[in-house]
């Protein structure tokens, strides 16, 4: 089945880098304009290069901080500037933290529900309504496992993601009459920049990283952005088109639960 997105505009956060990128490929691919949003230019720039060539539609970057409500506003002035409406909103802004609970401080539970949570909050009640006006909209919120399956010394992630897990379901719920479906996406392992830093970190090289986690998951390797990118895909075409308020994962068989 061919996925279709023509004449759709997507703002995607995180579009820089990973899976971001990936799916923003995958968008163009399909035939969508997209916005990618991230905080440094020059990675925007870096993107929209490599993007050139994965489709025809428009690439607008917008450089701009969505753990804050300027941000947001940034974002979304500047996408409906360029494209004129948004109609597919993918939430992937976010990185992965993990520490014993006591150790968490108030600056860190904040820092990381104005990224993983606000963000998604602020961007959503603002473009919105006006998915729900035309009848037709997509929203899709990255989160990871540990949304449905928290494991100890998993916060504050886990606990932001499950968050955003209740949030879909809120949307999904608000959204359905009016043709506007909002799914969850759960990261697993999957090959991301996240990845490549901390094998940077370890010093080792990212494919032995890789090779080292292969063996605790049940298809026995680390999945691909752009598998990842696919599903995300499916569920923002027009194919996509009776399915709102799942969490669907994609992690190679890891998460312990359903």
């Amino acid at each position: 089945m061919q996925l279709t997105m023509n004449g759709r505009n997507a703002l995607i956060t995180g579009g820089s880098l990973g899976i971001g990128r990936a799916i923003a490929a995958r968008f163009r691919e399909s035939g969508a304009n997209v916005a990618i949003v991230a905080r440094r230019q020059e990675m925007l720039d870096e993107a929209k290069g490599a993007l050139a060539s994965k489709g025809s539609g428009k690439i607008v970057t917008i450089a701009a901080d969505v753990a804050t409500a300027e941000g947001c506003a940034t974002a979304c002035r500047t996408a409906l500037a360029e494209l004129g409406q948004v109609d597919v909103l993918v939430n992937n802004a976010g990185t992965s933290q993990r520490a014993d609970f006591v150790d968490i401080t108030d600056e860190v539970w904040q820092a990381a529900l104005d990224l993983k949570l606000f963000g998604a909050i602020r961007l959503a009640r603002e473009l919105m309504p006006k998915m729900r006006e035309r009848k037709w909209g997509r929203i899709v919120n990255v989160l990871n496992t540990g949304a449905k399956a928290p494991p100890p010394s998993g916060a504050p992630t886990a606990v932001t993601r499950a968050a955003g897990l209740a949030l879909t379901k809120v949307l999904a719920g608000e959204g359905a009459p009016d043709n506007v479906l909002v799914n969850a996406v759960l990261v697993g392992r999957i090959e991301s920049d996240q990845w490549e830093r901390r094998a940077q970190n370890q010093n080792k090289d990212v494919a032995q990283v890789y090779a080292e986690m292969g063996p605790t998951i049940p298809m026995g390797r680390v999945g691909t952005a752009e598998e990842f990118a696919t599903l995300v895909t499916m569920l923002a075409s027009d194919q996509g088109s009776y399915g709102t308020g799942t969490a669907i994962h994609i992690d190679g068989g890891l998460c312990p639960v359903v």
